[in-house]
Parts: structure tokens; C-alpha cells; sequence
């Protein structure tokens, strides 16, 4: 697979180059028409090409080779194709057009009887003014087509002496050595290109390049401006080129070169060089000598570091360094006075040279780098034990686990992992794991946060590991947001560096298959941890002396701090939240507004700044420096404290380019640009502000079919509600959801069941009667209560069920608050639910659990009859719930079961088992083994013996059916436990 990327790459990045190329190059091409060259060189068209490649097309039928459906197996390539590699600064290559005469020439010699034999024959599909002209010479038109070559030379040497412009496909090793022999003697040859991947097989693959070096006699060639040696097999760069004395543009991309030579310096005349697609892990302190050059590619190499003699090119004009490992940029950089385009993308720098800053016309493309952020810590050593150690997954109702000296890997209930290196604790240590619900004490989030897990506590919080231990949490998926794990100590929150991964697929996999997202960080002591999505940061350090901060999010947005801008060092916090400004115009009413990206800008330590600080934001989508109305722009600055937004565009330098707003600024803090027609008031800017972090949602109560006094209460986003009710739609009936409301991350809402309706409220997450939510928006927010009458009421009760912000006031007198149960000002949405009529004993009317038609299994691997099930039911017991759950029934439904059988424990049990085997009528064979399975892994393996007699006993009786009826079946063993109990079976059977 990466072998075939590395393919597709090379030929996007071949396909790109000529295009870019042909596209300088056309003008030159165009400012020769008209020419009318002298048709006065031999007639060597004088060639019966179409007859020849007949000719040859029989015989290679005839050998058994294979060609396409139409007979040809070479592809037709038009005449302007072959300058696709010229320099686009050198306008000395010009090319000159054949006259009305040379076509005549071609037209009335082709009927020459003097026929040269050419192997392999030109495609008579082939163009022939796109093979050879006056003064150009094309031959990677089609396969091996550099055999030609010698053959040409041999007949026609005087008219190949005035050649300017060759090509040669590389494909064909034989070929391209006689070709190569002829080369030294073209001493008009301005351009030389020898390629890879310019022909295809007949499966549409190209061919590569079989060029490893070249003869030490090209450097005759002293007028060679423009090479392309490009898809070949070069390790060394050839020492002819280098003694070249007017090459201007040298093509190297996707070969194999390891280093450059040091003395490449003596191209003093290149203005060209492309080294991309090769292994180069550092470049020559010699490459600062090439004086004229202006554009350098190196991209999709292994670079670490640039020399800092790379300053020294004055007249570079475009350097591209995307896709290596570089961490750094030399300061010197900033001497590319000319320098107009830098392409740094996918690399490892996490700092931009500040001299860069002072380049107005420089275009810098840094994204996909970790600018700002702190170096990554190097990874723990893989120790050769560390994958020998042993594993463990736990079960919900195991709560606690030991770890050794020798470590462990612990794989827990819902996808979470621990990893316990060897040598991590003394002795054997007792550890605890709790997973607690997403309440306000356990989760902690900041401005713009997005809760992606679950609270896991991990105990106890005072043990301090010999080694750290990497805690891997499952987590939601946020897309545009950065990814990381926190933790509490029991005193204070931190952000700890996060890796993200992917679960082992055999351990951790979600309900559709696929593995779970892991957060993994590694600590020293146990605390509560959560995964957290927030808005992408990037920071650095600033010291007297300075730096650039730029925005990975959003590259627009560049931070200069100049020198003694702070006499210490400071950690600087940016964060880029990206705004919709469609919302913006419907909620302040004004279809012209827009905005640009919101700065949450914070320093450590908070102190004022001795310099003013450049700040470099986009303008609003729509404005450009050249259609800005200055007086419709507006620079705010936002307290998050206090929440409150201030003009305070007449207080700083603000100006703008055709693309961006820069203005200076003394502290940090929120900053946002508004470009708006109306006056702007804070406060609307605030509401504005606090509309765009609320999500809007939906309720909904639904009632399960079977069951009207189990309710199901649900708040979500408004873009998940459709399918989260067309999956329930088959267990659950109620009312359309709620019409569309507002919640902020982790806000608090309530849940009242109002007129004649109540719950049971001694619950931990009931508060005044009322049913407590707290709302993340990448979670469910779902629970499930069971309703009743409010006391003295009898038949049907029509009530409903609100839904209200904050907490119920506790010092509201009895009255007031019964009365308070309408439209409050913390009213959100109110849904209806109707109770049945209840029965004579003044409970909800159900229906009594009744025994399903049921026959589990097959005859063959084993078979249970519902008499089968309901004998095992009456030995279960108390021990119904742990083998539901290894069963792999789901805690909602085991609760269900205790609810609704909560007098009754052989209903429990029988609920709990008919259920499981009605999902296994589509499951396959094997159902009764699982059974089986289960109980033991529930300590029941008494139960488990009682089922292997039961389906022996059946497979006898199925046996004996069939001898019966004519049909013999081969002799079956007696099981295993028939034949410890009754030892001496065996023998009687062998006697």
C-alpha cells in the first residue's frame, strides 16, 4: 500500500510540474510562429513508418506478444508536449515551427522508396512533427523509443547535429544505453530530458525509469541550459553535471538521492532545482554558492535542518520545504531579501522565525505544523518484555484488581485501557476503578469546552507508581477541535499531553464493530480523568528577545512580539474559535454584518507588555482593504470575567491591508473585529456572543409500549433527534419532540412531572421533586423513570412533563411553588403524557409476564425446549443479574426487569432469560455453548453440568428418532460428564 501511494504521488506531483511549466512556457513557444526554418537537411521521412509498424505489429502477434484491442500497444502524444520541462526563466530556448515546405517534404518523401529499418517502428497514431522537426527531437512518444536514436545518428548525423531539444524515455535499459552513447556527440543541444513515467503498460501503469547515471563525456555538451532527469534510479548525482557551463535548470525529482555533492556550488548559473521525491536527510553548506538561484523545491525529503548558508541566496524567489522533518528554520532565512513564497507545510516546526515578520510581500504557508506548541516528550522505551505481559479484561461487577512487578495490561468495561509497565510498583498492589456519571463535581470544563467522556476514577489517588502508567479514555469524536485528556488531583484541574489512538480491536470495539477512540496520556498517581474537545491552541514562550506566534487553525492569524517587548519570560495561550456569520446577521438583524474569527489571547504571567504587541487578524468574510469602510469596522475587546464587550476601535492603531486587519495592543484578552452598517453596542455583542454558545436541542418523553409507567426522558441536539426517534419508534410511543430550545455546555436543566403525575423522588438525582439533568451535547442526557398517580387520584391521568433551566428555589413558600409549575422564567418546554387507569389494587395496569413460544438451539450442536429453561430458571436464584450481564444484556434492560418483577424474583429471572433467548433465534448455532459459558463465568457451573446432561439426553432421543425412521446416524460418544459419572460405560460399549 504505501508503495502504491508513493506511485500516485510521483505521478500527481510529475503531472503538476509539466502542467506548471507548459503554462510559462507557452508564450515563448508563441513568439516563434511564422518562423520558416529551411527545408534543406536530408529527407529522412523518407520512411514507410505506416508499413513498418504493420510490419512489426504482425510480428509481434506472431511472437506471441500482447497489444491492445486496437493492435497498438504505444500511446499518441501531441507535438507540444515535449517542452514541458523547459526552464521558465531561460527565454533563450525558443523553439521554431516547420514551414509550409517542410511539410511538403514530409508529404512527398514519405513515398521514397529508400526505406530505413527502425526497431521499434514509429505508431502510425503518432503525430510525426512530434517526433522530429528542425531542431527538435522527440522520442518518448512510445515505448523503447530511444533505440531510434543510434539508428537515426547512423543515417542522418549531420541533420541530428543541429538538435536543440531531446527526449528519451528511460523505460528500456538496452535502448537508453545506445541512446546515451550519441549523446556526447550533439553539440547544439540546448535541452536534455530523460524520464521515467512517461509511457504505460497495457495495464495503464507507468513504466519507471532506469537511468543510474550518466556518461562523464555530456559535460562536452557546453550549451545544455535545461536537464530533466526526473522518476529515474539516481543514488549520486552525476559529476557531468556539474561542469556544465550554462545550465540554468536542473530536474531531479523522485530518484534516489541520499546527499548532494560539495561542490554543487559550481553551478553558478542554475536558476532552477527541484529535488523532490528523494531521500535527502541534509543539504550541502556548498548550495549557498548558487548565486542565481530563484527557485528551489525540496520537498517530500527527510530534512531535519537547513544550513544556515541557505541565506546566503539573494536571489531566491520561491523555496518549498513541505514534507520533511524539519523542527526549525535558520534565522538567516530572513536574509531572502527576494524570497516572496515559503511553503513549510507538514513539518515539525513549532516556531516561526521572527525576521520573517518583517517580509510584508512573503507568502508563508505553515499549516499542518505544531506551531506554538511544546516540544513532545520522547516516547517510553518498548521494553522486549513489555509485550509478554499479562492481560486482563474485567467484567462491570469487578470493581478491583491486582498489579504486579511484573505488570499487567487492563482492559475495563466500556473500552478504557490501562497499562502497567514491569517494574512499576514493589509488590502487589490492590487498584480500584469507578466510572462516574457526567455530574458538575467531577467535570470541569473552560470557555468553549465540549465534554467527549465519561468521569473515570482510578484508586487510590495516593499511590505514586516507580513508573508512569499510560490511562488510555474512550471518547466521542469532535471534528475541528483539539483533543485532550484532563485531571483532578482533588485540589485542582490540568491539561495533561495527550496521543490519540485506537483501541485494540479484539479488546475495545463499540456496538457497530469498529474500534473506540482512545485519549491515552501517561501519569504517576491515580485522580479522576475526563476527555475534553477544545478549541485548538497553540502557545510559546516569549523572552526579551522576541518571537511569532501563528495560529495553526487559522494561518491568518500571526502574533509579533518585538524585541524587550517583556523583560521575562512569558507562556503565551492563542485560541482561534471560528464563527458562523449567517448566525450572526439573523441574530443582531442585519443581513450585511460579519465577523471575523474570535482571539482568546492569555499570558502567563499576567502582566503588561513594555511593547505593543502586532496583532494580525483576517478581515470579515465579504471585506477587502480595498471596498472596507473604515467606519463600519469595529475592533471589541470581550472580558471573559465579567462577560461583558467594549469598543475600543478609537483606542488602538488599527489599520488594513487588501486581506488583513492589524492593531496593537498592550494585554491580553478576547479580541473580535465586526464589520457592521449599524452603531454596535456591547450589549448586543454579548447576547450575540452568548446565543452562539448555546446548542440547540430538543426533548423528548416517550413511554415504552409495553410498560406506560416506564417513561424515557431525553434532551439532544436538534440534528440528532430524527434518528435517535425512528430507532425507538418500535419500543417506545409519546408526543413529537419539543419545539427548539437553547442549552450551553454543561448547564443544568430540570425535569417536572406536573398535574396528577409523580415519581419516586427519593433518588440521588432528584432536587424538589424534580428530575436533574446536566446536558453535554456529544452525550445521550437520557434517563428513565418509572411514573404514578399523585396520591387520592384513580382512573387515566392526562398530565405532563416541563422542563426548566437552573435549580428549583428552596425558600418559595408551599403555595407559591405549587402554583409555580407553568411558564416560568426558567421554562424551557412542556410535553403531555398520559398514565392508564389503575387496577383494584390502585397500581398501574400491566401485563403479567407471560412464557413465550420458544425452542433454543438445533438438534445437532444442542437443543433447550422452553420446560428446558424454565427447570434451569428455578436454580438461578439471586444470581440473575451477573449472568444477564455474561449473557451480554444491557444494564438498562436488567434494570428494567428489577423494576417491573420487583416483588417477584422467578419473573426477574425468567425475563432475563426468555429475553436473551429470544435474541438468539438470528445469532446462529452455538446458543446453548453460550449459555453454558455464561453460567460458568458466573461461578455456576453446576448449571452448566445440568445443560451439558440435558442437551446429551437430547441428542440420544434425536438419535434414536432417526434409527427409526431408516435413518442412521453415526454412533455418538458419550459426553464428557455422562462418562466421568459412569466409567465403566465405555468398557461395556467396547465389549
Amino acid at each position: 500500500m504505501e508503495n502504491s501511494d508513493e506511485e500516485d504521488n510521483a505521478n500527481d506531483e510529475d503531472g503538476a510540474e509539466v502542467n506548471n511549466l507548459n503554462l510559462r512556457r507557452g508564450r515563448l513557444e508563441e513568439e516563434h510562429d511564422g518562423v520558416t526554418p529551411e527545408c534543406e537537411e536530408p529527407d529522412i521521412f523518407g520512411l514507410d513508418w505506416e508499413g513498418l509498424y504493420s510490419e512489426q505489429v504482425e510480428s509481434d502477434r506472431t511472437n506471441g506478444e500482447e497489444t491492445n484491442s486496437d493492435g497498438r500497444e504505444y500511446l499518441s502524444l501531441s507535438s507540444c508536449s515535449f517542452m514541458n520541462t523547459c526552464n521558465p526563466f531561460i527565454p533563450s530556448l525558443s523553439s521554431s515551427n516547420v514551414s509550409t515546405h517542410y511539410h511538403t517534404c514530409i508529404s512527398t518523401s514519405s513515398s521514397s522508396s529508400s526505406v530505413l529499418g527502425l526497431t521499434p517502428p514509429l505508431p502510425p497514431t503518432v503525430d510525426l512533427l512530434a517526433v522530429l522537426t528542425d531542431t527538435k527531437l522527440n522520442l518518448d512518444v512510445y515505448r523503447s523509443g530511444a533505440s531510434v536514436l543510434p539508428r537515426l545518428w547512423a543515417s542522418i548525423p549531420e541533420h541530428l547535429r543541429g538538435i536543440h531539444y531531446l527526449r528519451l524515455g528511460s523505460e528500456d535499459k538496452t535502448a537508453l544505453d545506445g541512446a546515451l552513447d550519441v549523446l556526447p556527440d550533439l553539440k547544439d543541444l540546448r535541452s536534455l530530458a530523460i524520464r521515467g513515467h512517461v509511457v504505460y503498460d497495457s495495464q495503464g501503469t507507468p513504466l519507471p525509469g532506469l537511468l543510474t547515471t550518466l556518461p562523464t563525456s555530456l559535460s562536452s555538451l557546453s550549451l545544455l541550459v535545461h536537464v530533466d532527469l526526473s522518476f529515474n534510479q539516481l543514488c549520486i548525482l552525476p559529476s557531468c553535471l556539474l561542469r556544465l557551463p550554462v545550465l540554468s535548470t536542473l530536474v531531479l525529482s523522485y530518484n534516489r538521492l541520499r546527499e548532494l555533492p560539495s561542490n554543487v556550488g559550481h553551478l553558478s548559473t542554475l536558476t532552477y532545482l527541484s529535488l523532490i521525491g528523494n531521500k535527502l536527510v541534509s543539504l550541502p553548506v556548498s548550495l549557498g554558492q548558487l548565486k542565481a538561484l530563484q527557485s528551489l523545491d525540496v520537498s517530500d525529503n527527510l530534512l531535519e535542518e537547513l544550513p544556515n548558508e541557505i541565506g546566503s541566496l539573494g536571489e531566491l524567489v520561491t523555496l518549498v520545504l513541505s514534507n520533511n522533518k524539519l523542527k526549525r528554520l535558520p534565522e538567516t532565512i530572513g536574509c531572502l531579501h527576494s524570497l516572496r513564497e515559503l511553503i513549510t507545510f507538514s513539518n515539525d516546526l513549532r516556531f516561526i522565525p521572527p525576521c520573517l515578520e518583517k517580509k510584508p510581500l512573503l507568502k508563508i504557508d505553515v499549516r499542518d505544523n505544531p506551531l506554538g506548541r511544546p516540544p513532545t516528550p520522547p516516547p517510553l522505551p518498548l521494553r522486549p518484555d513489555l509485550t509478554n505481559i499479562p492481560e486482563w479484561n474485567l467484567l462491570f461487577n469487578q470493581r478491583s484488581f491486582s498489579v504486579t512487578s511484573a505488570g499487567c495490561h487492563v482492559f475495563l468495561p466500556g473500552g478504557a485501557v490501562l497499562l502497567f509497565p514491569p517494574g512499576c510498583v514493589h509488590k502487589p498492589t490492590t487498584l480500584e476503578w469507578v466510572e462516574r456519571g457526567p455530574q458538575r463535581k467531577w467535570v470541569l470544563l473552560e470557555e468553549h469546552d465540549i465534554l467527549l467522556s465519561r468521569p473515570l476514577e482510578l484508586r487510590p489517588h495516593g499511590v505514586t507508581f516507580l513508573k508512569p502508567v499510560e490511562v488510555c479514555v474512550p471518547h466521542h469524536r469532535k471534528k475541528g477541535r483539539e483533543v485532550v485528556v484532563r485531571k483532578y488531583d482533588g485540589k485542582s484541574w490540568s491539561t495533561l499531553t495527550t496521543v490519540l489512538k485506537k483501541g485494540i480491536k479484539r479488546h475495545c470495539i463499540r456496538s457497530d464493530g469498529r474500534p473506540v477512540r482512545l485519549a491515552c496520556c501517561f501519569v504517576s498517581q491515580f485522580s479522576w480523568f475526563i476527555v475534553v474537545a477544545r478549541p485548538v491552541t497553540d502557545s510559546c514562550s516569549v523572552t526579551p528577545a522576541g518571537a511569532l506566534l501563528v495560529s495553526s487553525a487559522e494561518p491568518g492569524v500571526k502574533l509579533y512580539f518585538p524585541p524587550d517587548s517583556t523583560s521575562q519570560t512569558c507562556a503565551i495561550t492563542l485560541q482561534v474559535l471560528q464563527v458562523s456569520v449567517a448566525e450572526v446577521q439573523t441574530l443582531c438583524g442585519d443581513p450585511q454584518a460579519s465577523v471575523s474569527p474570535l482571539l482568546c489571547l492569555s499570558q502567563i504571567p499576567s502582566i503588561q507588555f513594555l511593547q505593543p504587541i502586532r496583532v494580525q487578524v483576517p478581515l470579515p468574510p465579504g471585506v477587502t482593504g480595498d471596498t472596507v469602510d473604515m467606519s463600519c469596522l469595529y475592533l471589541l475587546h470581550g472580558d471573559p470575567t465579567a462577560e461583558t464587550w467594549t469598543d475600543i476601535t478609537s483606542q488602538v492603531s488599527l489599520y488594513v491591508t487588501h486581506l488583513y486587519a492589524i492593531f496593537y495592543i498592550t494585554h491580553f484578552s478576547w479580541y473580535w473585529l465586526w464589520y457592521k452598517s449599524q452603531t454596535i453596542v456591547g450589549g448586543m455583542v454579548r447576547k450575540v456572543y452568548q446565543r452562539l454558545k448555546q446548542f440547540k436541542v430538543q426533548f423528548l418523553v416517550l413511554q415504552r409500549k409495553t410498560d406506560p409507567s416506564q417513561v424515557l426522558l431525553q434532551c439532544l441536539p436538534t440534528n440528532k433527534v430524527e434518528d435517535q426517534v425512528q430507532s425507538l419508534s418500535e419500543r417506545y410511543d409519546g408526543p413529537q419532540p419539543s419545539d427548539l430550545c437553547e442549552l450551553l455546555e454543561g448547564e443544568q436543566f430540570f425535569a417536572g412531572f406536573e398535574r396528577g403525575l409523580d415519581i419516586y423522588t427519593d433518588r440521588p438525582d432528584c432536587v424538589g421533586g424534580r428530575l436533574c439533568f446536566v446536558f453535554h451535547s456529544s452525550w445521550k442526557n437520557l434517563k428513565e423513570v418509572y411514573i404514578s398517580p399523585a396520591q387520592g387520584l384513580q382512573g387515566p391521568v392526562r398530565g405532563q412533563v416541563s422542563f426548566y433551566r437552573g435549580e428549583s428555589s428552596r425558600n418559595l413558600p408551599e403555595e407559591v411553588a405549587r402554583k409555580r409549575k407553568g411558564q416560568d422564567s426558567q421554562w424551557l418546554a412542556t410535553l403531555p403524557l398520559r398514565l392508564p387507569a389503575l387496577n383494584s389494587e390502585n397500581k398501574c395496569i400491566v401485563e403479567e409476564f407471560q412464557i413465550p413460544p420458544l425452542n433454543l438451539g438445533d438438534p445437532e450442536s444442542g437443543y433447550l425446549t422452553e420446560a428446558n429453561l424454565l427447570s434451569i430458571s428455578l436454580r438461578i436464584g439471586q444470581d440473575w443479574h451477573i449472568i444477564g450481564i455474561n449473557l451480554g444484556l444491557k444494564y438498562q434492560e436488567l434494570e428494567r426487569i428489577q423494576y417491573k418483577y420487583r416483588d417477584n424474583l422467578g419473573a426477574m429471572v425468567l425475563d432475563m432469560l426468555f429475553l436473551w433467548a429470544q435474541g438468539q433465534t438470528n445469532a446462529g448455532p452455538g446458543a446453548v455453548s453460550r449459555l453454558a459459558s455464561a453460567m460458568i463465568q458466573s461461578g455456576r457451573k453446576d448449571i452448566a453440568d445440568e445443560l451439558e446432561d440435558i442437551v446429551c439426553l437430547g441428542r440420544q432421543k434425536y438419535n434414536e428418532s432417526l434409527r427409526r425412521v431408516g435413518l442412521e446416524a453415526e454412533e455418538q460418544p458419550l459426553c464428557e460428564s455422562q462418562q466421568e459419572r459412569n466409567p465403566h460405560s465405555v468398557q461395556v460399549a467396547d465389549t
